[in-house]
């Protein structure tokens, strides 16, 4: 809570471009195909004594470094044995706390209509 009551959390967006495939899908999607992965973070905590929760430019940088950078333009399945959005969403909950950042939600956007929300 902030010294005003309040809860407060920021979020920042990402994209990568990565592709997979899930042989276990009785559809299209059990052959190779990709994606415009759009991912939503979410972190929450006390407004420091400049009256933010975190610095967007530093936990852009060091997420984009120590988690995206590694999931772009790759073949998931390489990453995740079982690449569904669902996981990527752990896995990118998991990298990030690896560096410290300890996320509340993470919402991976498989395509424009379709999500999975991953809460803390």
């Amino acid at each position: 809570m902030s010294e005003h009551g309040y809860k407060v959390s920021v979020t920042l967006a990402f994209t990568f471009h990565a592709a997979h495939v899930l042989p276990w899908h009785p559809g299209k999607c059990a052959r190779l195909h990709g994606h415009t992965y759009r991912v939503e973070i979410q972190v929450e905590g006390p407004l420091n004594e400049n009256g933010i929760v975190v610095d967007f430019d530093a936990l852009e940088e060091t997420l984009q470094a120590k988690v995206f950078e590694h999931l772009d333009h790759t073949l998931l399945n390489d990453t995740l044995p079982n690449p569904t959005a669902e996981l990527i969403g752990v896995h990118i909950m998991d990298e990030a706390g690896r560096h410290g950042i300890v996320l509340k939600t993470v919402q991976v956007w498989e395509t424009p209509n379709a999500s999975a929300l991953i809460t803390r």
